[in-house]
């Protein structure tokens, strides 16, 4: 298994709308796609303005066929289009990790 740890890095006064626009228009087809959502969060403490979420994969292969898959999705599509309109995000990081043999998510 494969997590991989997204984080946004917002502008500071964008932070409601575009959580606003992810969950209307982003939520309901990446969790179609994607499949395993484990966590969707805000930072409160350190790098503010910052939105982190976590995907498992089975492979890496998996992964890439699943993202290719909902980036020809239309309504995906439409969600990158009010997304760049929106101009909210600053930085996007994205890490795949793989957990220890006593990691509790395997």
């Amino acid at each position: 298994m494969f997590y991989e740890l997204r984080t946004y890095t917002l502008k500071p006064t964008k932070l409601a709308d575009w959580l606003a626009l992810y969950q209307s228009d982003a939520l309901a087809v990446q969790t179609e796609h994607l499949g395993r959502l484990v966590g969707f969060f805000t930072t409160e403490i350190g790098d503010v303005n910052q939105v982190v979420h976590i995907w498992a994969w089975e492979s890496l292969d998996e992964r890439m066929a699943r993202r290719t898959a909902m980036a020809a999705d239309s309504r995906w599509m439409e969600f990158s289009r009010k997304n760049k309109e929106l101009d909210a995000v600053m930085k996007l990081e994205s890490r795949m990790m793989r957990p220890t043999a006593f990691s509790p998510l395997k």
